[in-house]
């Protein structure tokens, strides 16, 4: 939990810069979806919900930024918290700069440090919690790990085994590492100065090879990495399993019903060669970009007319319209994230979106995933984006422009009480940046 009117003791660095080759996925492992939300969704949801306020720093791959961003913003409004109460950096080449960067944003009231990793996404909060306690207790680094269970041979390269490991002296170390901020600063100055900071991946490692004392205290079985596709599946088969069947209603009270929205946009393209294309979420170099006051982005407007027709918010003229200067350029993510935070304090959620986009160029199938994975990550919901030619029919047909249609279906929140409030009380909150 965060809470804005005290500055935290604690910090979390949620290290979530990996590229994640091992899972197979074109996106850094951080964006792969599980149960519909990235990794990193998942993993803040442990960190929210720790007992105490704490300040989280999300270290994400520089050029996704932006995803991070709209994640954060989302779990933040899922737990009753601003999108502030996260600080997104971007990473270095190795996870020991990576860690660095996060180091550098921590708050001057920060006695107690965390590393957690995103990979390690189904982590209980109540682990987090008692790292930061042992921490306390001990004034000394702490890592959570679990016995090995398994025999463990030593191996030679050829096959054969040259003996076998007491495994009662072996724990297999989790995350989130906790450390007094001053010892991890002090260790990490000092891995620096003798050539270690390379070799020392791990950060209990790190801070032992300094000469700290570091202790492990019991682990818990979820806190498994995720970095292969059968981890994938575990984590799927566990989220499903976890998932309770829903209970249905007294016989006389009707279920709530899903409600649909569609939405519509069309973007002629620039006359000039300077302005850049946005579509879906992404920008395409070396495309000819669309006209408008914003970036153009067709998908995204059209994914935020069908969201708020669906939940009788109005549209996106009404809620932003194109006066605005502070909407001078900006990106879908900015209306997108704004529509959201709209439609789940109107008791709402978002259950799918399908998009059909309708142009000649770009050339969209090479990213078609990209593209969906960005905007489920801001959705927290599936996105399914199809793209079609109208042979060279029409504006479209001529290369004139691009027009995105989209369907949103959302589902009331439980327990929400719905009433009939009028448009123009629905005002964005333009405190976000641009």
């Amino acid at each position: 939990m965060t809470d804005g009117d005290t500055a935290p003791a604690v910090a979390v660095i949620v290290v979530a810069a990996g590229s994640g080759t091992r899972l197979g996925r074109a996106e850094p492992k951080a964006f792969v979806l599980l149960h519909m939300r990235t990794l990193l969704d998942h993993a803040l949801d442990s960190i929210f919900g720790m007992k105490e306020s704490v300040q989280i720093i999300v270290v994400a791959p520089g050029d996704r930024a932006a995803d991070a961003h709209a994640v954060a913003a989302q779990a933040a409004t899922r737990h009753g918290a601003f999108a502030s109460a996260v600080t997104v950096v971007a990473g270095g080449r190795t996870r020991q700069d990576s860690v660095d960067q996060g180091m550098s944003a921590l708050l001057p009231n920060v006695k107690i440090v965390l590393v957690h990793d995103a990979a390690r996404a189904l982590t209980p909060a109540s682990l987090c919690d008692e790292v930061v306690a042992a921490v306390r207790a001990t004034g000394h680094g702490i890592i959570p790990g679990l016995p090995v269970v398994d025999t463990i041979k030593r191996v030679a390269a050829s096959g054969a085994i040259l003996g076998t490991v007491d495994r009662s002296e072996l724990s297999a170390v989790q995350t989130p590492q906790g450390f007094p901020r001053a010892m991890l600063t002090s260790a990490r100055a000092w891995a620096v100065q003798h050539g270690r900071f390379e070799s020392l991946t791990d950060d209990a490692a790190l801070v032992a090879d300094a000469g700290h004392p570091v202790t492990v205290v019991a682990g818990h079985p979820l806190a498994f990495k995720i970095t292969t596709p059968e981890d994938l599946e575990r984590a799927d088969l566990i989220l499903h399993a976890a998932t309770p069947a829903p209970t249905p209603p007294p016989a006389p009270t009707p279920p709530p019903l899903a409600r649909i929205g569609s939405g519509l946009d069309v973007h002629a393209f620039a006359t000039d060669d300077a302005t850049e294309l946005w579509l879906a979420g992404l920008h395409w170099p070396g495309e000819r970009g669309l006209s408008g006051h914003s970036d153009g982005d067709v998908v995204a407007h059209a994914i935020c007319d069908a969201v708020l027709a669906a939940a009788g918010l109005g549209d996106i003229g009404t809620i932003f319209g194109t006066a605005d200067p502070r909407l001078t350029g900006a990106h879908g993510d900015v209306f997108l994230t704004e529509t959201m935070r709209l439609v789940v304090a109107a008791g709402f959620l978002v259950g799918n979106v399908s998009v059909q986009i309708i142009g000649n160029r770009p050339r969209f199938a090479p990213r078609r995933a990209e593209a969906e994975t960005r905007l489920a990550g801001i959705l927290s919901a599936p996105v399914n984006i199809a793209a079609t030619t109208t042979d060279a029919l029409g504006f479209t047909g001529r290369g004139e422009g691009v027009a995105a249609t989209a369907t949103a279906l959302i589902y009331p929140t439980p327990l929400a009480v719905h009433s009939a409030v009028p448009e123009q009380t629905h005002t964005p909150d333009l405190n976000w940046e641009v």
